[in-house]
């Protein structure tokens, strides 16, 4: 049986074709559906939403934090496909012990683009993979060039609310928003950190970004963050954008693009 190496450095056996795979990541899953792997792919979780149609007919086996582990050994998977961060590790410990379990970790745009192809190689898809990869390193590029010496807009992207928290360092998200042309103002602290609105204010954002995602903000929550920053602009942006690692990827220059011409 052959041999993978995942993003966390574990070797992994695999077989020569998967024929049985369970997702446990709404963006793999997407990129799983464009490589063409429709009648390999038997289990989807409650969150992947992309496409319909999967969505509408697989299986799904619970969330990303809190997956149906009998009802995904039920669907006898040859291959599951995870993520670090969307996964807890406790439930993939179960998993590993009965099936393959081949796990990605993404932070930078780099990582994303060796998870496709990675998959692409262990679903036997190289050549649509490798296509997609390609390009995404080209759109990125050219897009970056295009930017040139435009001054970088000072951010403060929200991914929660009670308690307020934001996408820091360390995240695919704070990876986007360089690639959207923001400086995020809290891209020196690790991760995810809680913040105040003091803090925000004193930070002085120019640009503050609430995610539909996870938390699904909306104007109506624009009041506390316009009292905080009054000079700041807020937008209610599409998460999927800025932390989706497959083939939405695809999308997201357009997207930064079109959210470029609200806010410059």
């Amino acid at each position: 049986m052959p041999q993978y190496q995942d993003q966390l450095n574990q070797i992994i056996q695999i077989p020569d074709k998967p024929q049985r795979i369970v997702s446990l990541v709404p963006s793999q899953t997407e990129l799983l559906h464009y490589l063409g792997l429709d009648t390999e792919v038997v289990g989807i979780t409650k969150f992947c939403v992309h496409p319909e149609e999967w969505f509408r007919s697989k299986v799904r086996i619970g969330g990303t934090k809190n997956p149906r582990i009998e009802k995904i050994l039920e669907l006898k998977p040859d291959l599951i496909i995870g993520n670090k961060e969307e996964n807890r590790k406790e439930d993939i410990d179960v998993l590993s012990k009965e099936c393959p379990v081949w796990m990605s970790n993404i932070l930078t745009l780099e990582d994303a683009l060796e998870m496709i192809e990675q998959v692409g190689a262990i679903t036997q898809k190289h050549s649509a993979a490798q296509s997609l990869s390609q390009q995404l390193k080209g759109d990125f590029a050219a897009y970056t060039d295009t930017l040139g010496q435009t001054t970088m807009k000072r951010a403060a992207y929200f991914i929660w609310q009670k308690p307020y928290m934001v996408a820091g360092k360390d995240t695919f998200i704070n990876e986007l928003l360089k690639h959207a042309g923001f400086d995020n103002i809290f891209g020196s602290i690790p991760r995810y950190p809680e913040i105040s609105l003091e803090d925000l204010a004193a930070n002085q954002p120019e640009v503050i970004l609430l995610s539909s995602e996870p938390f699904p903000f909306q104007e109506k929550h624009f009041a506390p963050f316009q009292e905080a920053c009054p000079n700041a602009k807020i937008n209610i942006v599409d998460g999927e954008m800025f932390s989706w690692y497959g083939s939405r990827l695809l999308h997201s220059i357009e997207y930064f693009k079109a959210l470029r011409t609200q806010i410059w």
